[in-house]
């Protein structure tokens, strides 16, 4: 999945357009609620050798809060990796041109707005 499909996504479904809160990493894009303040993801581009992968190309990740009993099961997936940037305990990264499809991937950003929401 590409980023422009994932923001494409986000507006439609939660009214979110992507943020570039730093100027010193613009590539790195901030999902929140379109009524508050809240994070439901992070879309960075990440050394692979940060993310425990074998190459030091830059990834597409998208960081998304999940329920803590799922991390577990999550992260066998591949595709899934220990969050980069967020709290480990709530939140995964997932490669965004990596094996999953694009409905999982709108599932867990889905599940993620759901969890972050006020």
């Amino acid at each position: 999945m590409k980023r422009e499909s994932l923001f494409r996504y986000a507006r439609e479904h939660f009214k979110s357009e992507p943020e570039y809160l730093w100027s010193n990493l613009p590539h790195y894009a901030v999902l929140r609620h379109h009524d508050g303040e809240k994070w439901f993801g992070l879309v960075m581009n990440v050394p692979g050798t940060k993310l425990g992968l074998e190459t030091r190309d830059d990834v597409d990740v998208l960081e998304v809060k999940v329920r803590p009993e799922h991390i577990g099961s999550l992260r066998r997936k591949e595709g899934i990796l220990p969050a980069w940037h967020m709290n480990k305990e709530h939140w995964v990264s997932v490669i965004l041109d990596g094996p999953l499809t694009p409905d999982e991937i709108h599932d867990l950003l889905s599940e993620s707005h759901r969890l972050t929401s006020a």
